[in-house]
């Protein structure tokens, strides 16, 4: 290896050394750039590949190695502690489910879910103490409201696990003083800058921005686990490859619940 490389890895800035697992410099996502993604078998390098807990079927287990990670890795990243507050962004989601879960019955989080109406129920049933729709509130009062729930402070961490630019910009306004918004959702096509996030609304709380990326091996193996307990489950149905395109159908038009676990066989 050469001499610059050693000093990159021993000053901790390649991101495999720094904890930061998914932020290769020459990564390849599957599905966006990299064809392969809904082949039966892939290769992949003994020490990346996360064991499946015996008790723990492969369909239960598949929507964990993304979803589950991702949300678990930016809730600890929240710093947020158990019986504070943390709001989840999109908690009718894919991502948002399960990090309810994870927040509520892993972590002994306080946990408000924001998310359209049609999935309060999913959202209640995972563990969140307050559901709130976001059809049902103007843009200048749901922050208000949140922070009423919130002991009437706020919360003390935000995840935001949609794509909504809308979402972002709510995010500053749900916090109290030294909360954090994560970023986990990424907003496609016209992303935009959190319009809320104005150097004065971030001294004026103390506020921090950060951003979370899937996560790293020990995060799989401890989501892994959780699931393997039963302490999350994910809410997810299984079709058939066929059934693909209306499955992204239904995905654009916000139409789905938790996961799709396609069967390959």
């Amino acid at each position: 290896m050469p001499r610059d490389i050693w000093d990159i890895v021993l000053t901790g800035q390649v991101p495999c050394q720094a904890g930061c697992d998914g932020l290769c410099a020459n990564i390849k996502i599957s599905g966006y750039y990299t064809p392969g993604t809904f082949q039966q078998y892939v290769v992949g390098p003994a020490h990346y590949v996360t064991p499946i807990p015996d008790a723990l079927p492969s369909d239960e287990a598949a929507p964990m190695l993304c979803a589950g990670i991702t949300v678990y890795a930016a809730l600890k990243r929240s710093q947020a502690r158990p019986g504070q507050w943390v709001v989840i962004s999109g908690a009718g989601g894919g991502l948002g489910h399960l990090a309810v879960q994870l927040a509520s019955r892993g972590m002994g989080l306080r946990v408000i879910g924001v998310d359209h109406g049609s999935k309060a129920e999913l959202v209640k049933a995972s563990g969140a103490e307050h559901f709130v729709d976001v059809t049902r509130f103007p843009a200048d009062d749901i922050g208000a409201h949140v922070r009423a729930l919130a002991g009437g402070l706020g919360a003390h961490a935000v995840l935001v696990c949609t794509a909504s630019n809308a979402a972002y910009a709510q995010s500053v306004l749900f916090l109290r003083v030294n909360g954090t918004v994560v970023c986990v959702g990424v907003p496609e096509h016209d992303p935009q800058p959190i319009a809320t996030a104005t150097p004065g609304a971030i001294l004026g709380k103390n506020i921090t921005i950060i951003g979370s990326v899937v996560g790293t091996r020990t995060d799989a193996i401890e989501t892994l686990d959780f699931a393997a307990r039963g302490i999350v489950k994910a809410h997810f149905r299984t079709e058939k490859m066929e059934a693909l395109t209306s499955v992204f159908e239904r995905m654009h038009r916000g139409e789905l619940q938790g996961r799709v676990v396609l069967d390959l066989s």
